[in-house]
């Protein structure tokens, strides 16, 4: 296992980095107490390569590897939580299951724009009474001739309001619904424009303020059956792929905000002075400033393995389900610990660490909740929990689509 990253991946880490911190670091504060989403960023992500950054090349995409993904949703999330997000329902959730699961005709029709940063794309998953548990989706899709006939509403989803194209998820076997079988739910691409499609914003939130985040409604909407991803009744496992990418680039995030709570923190404490001293030489100070770096460490090791294996096309659902589960939590631990280096001040918005805070606890409720995965991590342990071949695995690192 090599985990060293080449001359390619560095100029994407610099590229990003310097991107980020000279076009949207000056005023994320503001853009994050307006409670604004900035449109104008997606065409900046485009130009980048970012929005098809692990896409081959044939489908408009730049080609690069699933390390690249990773690092690229590093980067991002040491600026702002909201950026990740983007990567994470455009590229991991959406764009990669279209590039796993897709016909040929889809991959053109969808994929191409997507990763070129044409349309922008998101995931359909979660509902007002359905979580971490799928199998209490209520949204339905009826046959209809050469159609299928989608209604129900989505809840808590990134891009709601901006997106172009939605993957959702919903039963299409009566049955089975009844009887919460999986193999009755289906995969569809959604595009905005459909009839009976409507979207709204959630602006009760607290946390990625910086981001549009909502809901959409399907009423009686009609789709063409050639827009189910895979074939009916493979959508739970669609969503499941799925999880495994974007939970892949929710762990690198909340590893970059480990590392901008850990600099934010050691910054402060070599200028704010107590008792005669800078608090840098506080032991408790030094204590809490250690584990956020032991945590960074760790937490980039972990994503770092998921994705070699993903290069390397090997299953990795239990190793991306370790990082997200581990890097989550030592993400809400390291905004914990820097708000409290920066004492009364960390609790105010004029410094950074208050909104890593508040961004930070999102990421161990979504993809999985952090109880999910700790059940899911000793399941595995247990031998209760096995991971089972698909029809269709994400294609490894720069092979030909």
């Amino acid at each position: 296992m090599d985990l060293s990253l080449t001359d390619e991946h560095r100029l994407l880490e610099q590229t990003v980095r310097e991107w980020a911190a000279r076009d949207v670091a000056p005023r994320i504060k503001e853009l994050d107490r307006a409670r604004r989403f900035d449109p104008a960023i997606l065409p900046q992500m485009a130009a980048l390569g970012l929005l098809g950054v692990s896409v081959p090349v044939e489908y408009g995409g730049a080609g690069m590897d699933y390390i690249s993904l990773g690092l690229a949703s590093e980067e991002l999330e040491y600026v702002d939580t909201s950026l990740r997000v983007i990567l994470s329902v455009h590229v991991a959730l959406n764009s990669l299951s279209l590039l796993t699961w897709g016909t040929e005709e889809q991959k053109r029709r969808y994929l191409v724009p997507q990763a070129q940063g044409t349309k922008i794309a998101t995931f359909g998953l979660t509902e007002p009474a359905a979580g971490s548990d799928v199998r209490g989706i209520q949204s339905v899709a009826v046959p209809k001739g050469d159609r299928y006939v989608l209604t129900g509403e989505k809840m808590w989803i990134s891009l709601a309001d901006v997106a172009d194209h939605f993957l959702v998820i919903a039963w299409s076997d009566a049955d089975k619904k009844k009887r919460r079988d999986p193999s009755g739910l289906t995969a569809f691409l959604v595009e905005r424009g459909f009839k009976g499609f409507s979207s709204g914003t959630i602006k009760e939130k607290w946390g990625i303020l910086a981001g549009n985040t909502g809901y959409f409604t399907m009423d009686e909407m009609e789709v063409p059956e050639e827009n189910v991803l895979g074939r009916p009744g493979e959508g739970f496992k669609v969503a499941m792929l799925a999880l495994d990418q974007g939970r892949y680039t929710v762990a690198a995030g909340a590893t970059g905000l480990i590392r901008a709570a850990r600099d934010a923190s050691a910054a402060y404490a070599k200028e704010r002075r107590a008792f005669g001293t800078e608090i840098a030489q506080h032991q408790l100070v030094k204590a809490m400033i250690a584990e956020m770096e032991s945590d960074y460490q760790a937490s980039r090791l972990l994503w770092l393995r998921a994705g070699w294996l993903k290069n390397i096309g090997a299953r990795n659902t239990r190793e991306t389900g370790l990082a997200k589960w581990f890097a989550t939590v030592a993400s809400e631990r390291a905004a914990g610990n820097a708000v409290q280096v920066h004492g009364a001040n960390g609790y105010s918005d004029d410094y950074p660490v208050g909104r890593y805070y508040r961004n930070c606890k999102g990421a161990v409720i979504y993809e999985g909740t952090r109880e999910i995965h700790a059940l899911m991590q000793a399941d595995y342990v247990l031998g209760y929990r096995r991971d089972r071949p698909t029809r269709c695995e994400l294609p490894p690192a720069g092979s030909k689509p």
